[in-house]
């Protein structure tokens, strides 16, 4: 299409003519509201800038209960859902380097019950007497928390003293 015709097009619209790719030949443009298209730009600057620099940590072990399990993946999701990137740290001590695909099979349920906040960034890497992997959060339009944090009410019918065993 020829530029005065574009740009008549996107008067009569009521819109803008707008050059996005202008090393492309031929140049390349759309029909757009400028400010719309100006957020869009600076929303996508936003979501590549969120994790810069920004890292959090925490560490497992390899006996870790479930409990113990489901409140760090919890917090875990917290920091993802923030921005944060994320590294996961697994210590040996001990004779519990003799069971060390223990700790790989830890670290691999941990990657499988974070994909849908995250994407791995380093593979689970056995160093001395720990593995260490790191995670990035997805885009926030494709995150979807798994553990959601408990609430008040959740906490109050897991409190073992409010039980009523019937007698």
């Amino acid at each position: 299409m020829k530029l005065p015709d574009a740009l008549r097009r996107a008067q009569s619209l009521g819109l803008n003519l707008v050059e996005v790719a202008p090393h492309a030949t031929p140049p390349v443009c759309r029909i757009v509201d400028f400010g719309k298209y100006r957020y869009e730009l600076s929303k996508q600057d936003k979501e590549k800038k969120s994790a810069a620099g920004k890292l959090k940590e925490i560490k497992f072990r390899v006996n870790i209960d479930d409990h113990d399990y489901l409140t760090k993946v919890r917090r875990a999701e917290e920091f993802l859902d923030k921005g944060y990137k994320l590294k996961i740290h697994l210590q040996f001590r001990g004779r519990e380097m003799a069971h060390q695909e223990l700790g790989m099979a830890l670290m691999q349920r941990v990657k499988a019950d974070l994909n849908t906040m995250a994407h791995v960034e380093m593979e689970p890497k056995l160093v001395g007497k720990s593995i260490g992997m790191t995670l990035s959060p997805l885009p926030t339009a494709k995150r979807k928390r798994r553990f959601l944090p408990m609430d008040a009410d959740e906490l109050e019918a897991e409190d073992p003293d409010d039980k009523d065993d019937g007698e």
